[in-house]
């Protein structure tokens, strides 16, 4: 069952931890977080699962930054979250689907105990440009069923 925005409230400190917690980014059932300063964008033409592919780090600035299509932008949250007997997720926003941009194209899971910052693998349909610290997915917490 996913905790409700009042439930994922009631449960910081204990079995939540969002750091840092804006209240105004709290939803019915869910928690909006933030895109931090900085892209990893792979210099690699073909990407190698057997070793560590070189990257870049390239600011966000204020200003926006437009991601351009046919390339995965590896970004993070503001937010460090931490969730105990509870299920971690995140989706993007519909605002932002709405836009073409998806932010993860394959890890959307955290496993329970789950305590960091979330990494976002952003891919463009057409150029579009973000800015740092917006809401650019949201995190869902579901009860696990092991108790």
């Amino acid at each position: 069952m996913i905790l409700t925005g009042k439930e994922i409230q009631a449960q910081l400190g204990e079995n939540i931890v969002i750091d840092p917690f804006d209240e105004e980014m709290l939803n019915p059932n869910s928690y909006n977080l933030r895109l931090h300063d900085e892209l990893l964008v792979y210099e690699e033409i073909v990407l190698d699962m057997k070793r560590s592919n070189r990257f870049r780090r390239y600011p966000i600035p204020a200003e926006g930054v437009v991601l351009q299509p046919n390339q995965l932008y590896l970004a993070r949250t503001v937010e460090r979250t931490e969730t105990h007997n509870l299920v971690p997720m995140v989706e993007g926003r519909s605002s932002v689907g709405r836009l073409g941009l998806f932010i993860h194209v394959t890890a959307g899971f955290g496993d329970v105990g789950f305590c960091g910052f979330w990494t976002l693998e952003m891919f463009a349909v057409q150029p579009v440009r973000i800015y740092p610290n917006v809401p650019i997915c949201k995190s869902t917490i579901t009860r696990s069923k092991a108790r």
